[in-house]
């Protein structure tokens, strides 16, 4: 790592993805994440770039759109009401292939909720986040080095692959400071052949739609789509497996849940507990394969989140009843401390040696 500077999280992604190519942003201010726009607002215009701040989130998506269809990387980002309005524009991204990168720096909710972080928005995010046959790629940071690094992956990987990729941070993430290095390189650029850039009289007229009004000829793209997902599943599954090997008790958890988590499994190591952390850094695909792994040995699972519970059901999927998975958890934007995981774990242990 090169010389290091002291960010925070939201400031990091926006620095990253201008180091990424990024010449467009499009974005409407809302807490947690408004320092994404800010940092836009001074950046681009002394690099060439574009800043514009959206009458509304739904303006700023659709923007989105046509700028990823002349072929350039633009990014987006929002909190969770936000996303919900951006997700008719997801799923028209997704409809059209189209390459974006979007980031929602989560807050609690439902509705308005409130402004402090939360990780509920995870069934949105993973089942597509708007109508229709879909997925996006979609990438967990869990501190702010990797908040920038995840972001350069994030353009990296939505254009190998024509499709959108959501940066799913939470209000605590974006918001806290840490030393991030920029020492890192893009990809190398994937040529657009199919972006609408004119023809200079060589080609024909590409055109960039979502409405296919043939039945057989939907169902088919929708099927090239999906195989093209199996693929993904198989080469971008990413996750982190801390102490796992031997571990009883495996605690699953991503983001801010899995920094906590991570010194919940140290100190009960320290005490005699086999306990392991497996922390998901794409959401989609999910790790199943490695979660899949770890139940043929650990007697019991623990999901960690900030939430009521919703990645527990593909923590149990995988696990598919080869051992109890339970829930610790808050929500409403309150962070579980490593004292709630370590007694989680504990009591788990307690069973397991066949306490009361």
């Amino acid at each position: 790592m090169g010389e290091k500077v002291l960010m925070k999280g939201n400031e990091a992604i926006a620095e990253a993805a201008i180091q990424a190519g990024c010449r467009h942003y499009f974005g409407y201010p809302i807490t947690p994440q408004t320092e994404i726009a800010a940092y836009m607002a001074k950046r681009m215009p002394k690099i060439g770039g574009l800043f514009l701040q959206a009458e509304s989130e739904i303006a700023a998506i659709n923007m989105v759109y046509g700028c990823s269809s002349a072929g350039m990387r633009v990014m987006t980002s929002s909190s969770s009401p936000g996303i919900s309005l951006k997700s008719e524009g997801l799923s028209y991204l997704a409809g059209a292939d189209l390459p974006a990168v979007i980031v929602n720096a989560q807050r609690g909710g439902p509705g308005l909720g409130g402004i402090q972080p939360s990780q509920s928005d995870y069934f949105q995010a993973t089942r597509g986040g708007g109508h229709g046959d879909y997925h996006m790629l979609v990438l967990a940071p869990a501190s702010v080095q990797e908040m920038a690094e995840l972001t350069v992956k994030a353009f990296d990987l939505a254009d190998r692959y024509r499709m959108t990729c959501m940066i799913l941070a939470d209000g605590t993430t974006g918001q806290m400071m840490e030393p991030v290095s920029f020492d890192f390189v893009p990809g190398e650029p994937v040529a657009k052949p199919w972006a609408t850039t004119g023809t200079k009289m060589e080609r024909k007229h590409n055109i960039v739609n979502s409405l296919y009004l043939l039945p057989d000829v939907l169902e088919q793209k929708n099927i090239e789509r999906y195989e093209k997902y199996e693929k993904i599943k198989e080469t971008e599954t990413m996750a982190e497996e801390f102490m796992v090997e031997d571990a009883d008790i495996v605690i699953v958890a991503f983001g801010i849940a899995a920094r906590v988590s991570k010194n919940a499994v140290i100190a009960a190591r320290k005490n005699g507990i086999k306990a392991g952390l497996i922390r998901p850094i794409t959401l989609w695909p999910y790790p199943e394969k490695i979660v899949a792994k770890a139940a043929e040995h650990a007697k019991q699972f623990i999901s960690v989140e900030l939430s009521m519970g919703q990645m527990i059901e593909d923590v149990k999927l995988a696990v598919d009843g080869k051992a109890p998975v339970s829930l610790c958890f808050r929500a409403g934007g309150m962070i579980p401390m490593p004292e709630q995981v370590y007694d989680a774990i504990a009591e788990a242990d307690k069973k397991l040696k066949g306490g009361n």
